[in-house]
C-alpha cells in the first residue's frame, strides 16, 4: 500500500502459492506493515494524479461529502495498538530486509522495478476511470500500458510519459468518493496499516477486480506472488527515509501518518470531481530524504482528534 503508493492488494480465500515463492510472500505481507509509510510519503511528496494531457473535462459539481470532516478515530485505542505492532515488527524484519535490499540493488534497477509496479496498475486506473465518468483519462491510461509495456520493455521505462502522457491514478475508493459515499472511521490495522471504511472496501474490490491479477491466476500463481513481493519492496524502499525522518521529528508520528494520509485521500477524491486543481506527478528524486522542515510542519499542524 497504496500506499507514495497505495495498499499492497490481498486476495482473500487465494490457493497457497507453489514452492519456491514463500520468502515472497513473507516478505510481501510483513512490508504491507509498512505501507502507512507510504502512504504519509504520497501525502508530502506528491500532488494528487496527474491530469489528462489529452483534454480537458468538464468539472462537476462536488459533493456536499466532500468539505472537511470533523475527526473520526472511534477505535484509537486499537488503532493505536496495531500501529505500535506494525512499529514493532518493522523494526524487527521489515526496515533491515528493506535496507539490505537498498544497499545490494543499485538505485536505477530499483527506479525501473517501480516504475513496473506503477505500469501494472494501469488496467485499474482505465477501469476506475472510467467508472468514474472520465473516458479520456480511461483511454490515456490505457495508450500508456499499451506503450509503456512494450516500447517501454514491460513498464522498466516510462515512455508514455516522455511523449506527453502523464501518468493519472484512480481507485475505487476514490471512486466511492467522487458519487459522494463518506469515508467512515479511520482505521490502523495490523500488517495492512492505515485506512478508512470506504478506501478498505475499495482495496478489495480493486484486488478482486485488477484486470492484471485476474488475467495471471491471483496471489496463488508465480507471477502474483512475485508482483506482490516486488510491490511491497518497492513501496517499503521508496518510503524509507520519510518514515524515518517522520520517526525521528513528529511529536506524535501515529497522528502525523495519520493525518497525512487522510489529507492526501482527501485530496485524490476531491482531485476527481474536479474541487482542486490538478498538479503532475512529479517522481520523487531517487534517494533523498524527506525535508525535515516538510515532516515537522506537517506534524504540528496535527491537532487531536484527527480522524
Amino acid at each position: 500500500m497504496i500506499f507514495k503508493r497505495d495498499i499492497v492488494e490481498t486476495h482473500p480465500g487465494v490457493e497457497r502459492p507453489r514452492a519456491g515463492t514463500p520468502l515472497i510472500l513473507a516478505l510481501g505481507l510483513a512490508l504491507s506493515v509498512a505501507l502507512g509509510g507510504a502512504a504519509w510519503t504520497q501525502a508530502v511528496e506528491e500532488p494528487p494524479a496527474a491530469a489528462d494531457s489529452m483534454a480537458v473535462e468538464a468539472a462537476p459539481a462536488p459533493p456536499a461529502t466532500l468539505a472537511p470532516a470533523a475527526a473520526k478515530d472511534p477505535w484509537r485505542r486499537f488503532n493505536r495498538g496495531s500501529y505500535a505492532f506494525n512499529g514493532f515488527l518493522d523494526r524487527a524484519l521489515i526496515r533491515p530486509i528493506t535496507r539490505a535490499y537498498m544497499k545490494i540493488t543499485p538505485s536505477p534497477v530499483r527506479r525501473g522495478l517501480g516504475r513496473v509496479v506503477d505500469n501494472l496498475r494501469e488496467p485499474s486506473t482505465v477501469l476506475n476511470a472510467s467508472l468514474q465518468g472520465h473516458p479520456r483519462r480511461a483511454v490515456q491510461a490505457g495508450v500508456r500500458f499499451a506503450i509503456n509495456s512494450t516500447v517501454g520493455v514491460l513498464g522498466v521505462f516510462d515512455v508514455a510519459s516522455r511523449v506527453g502522457l502523464d501518468r493519472s491514478r484512480a481507485d475505487f475508493g476514490q471512486t466511492l468518493g467522487r458519487y459522494g459515499v463518506g469515508t467512515g472511521p479511520y482505521l490502523y490495522l495490523p500488517l495492512v496499516g492505515p485506512l478508512n471504511v470506504r478506501d478498505g472496501l475499495g482495496q478489495v474490490v480493486d484486488a478482486l477486480t485488477d484486470p492484471i491479477s485476474l488475467a495471471t491466476g491471483g496471489l496463488g500463481s508465480d507471477f502474483g506472488a512475485g508482483r506482490l513481493g516486488v510491490t511491497a519492496l518497492d513501496y517499503r524502499s521508496s518510503a524509507d527515509a520519510t518514515l524515518a525522518a517522520v520517526a525521528e521529528e513528529a511529536t506524535d508520528p501515529y497522528a502525523t501518518i495519520q493525518s497525512a494520509y487522510l489529507q492526501n485521500r482527501e485530496s485524490v477524491v476531491r482531485e476527481a470531481t474536479g474541487a482542486v486543481e490538478v498538479l503532475p506527478d512529479f517522481e520523487a528524486a531517487p534517494d533523498t530524504p524527506a525535508p525535515a522542515e516538510t515532516v515537522a510542519l506537517a506534524a504540528n499542524n496535527v491537532s487531536e482528534p484527527i480522524y
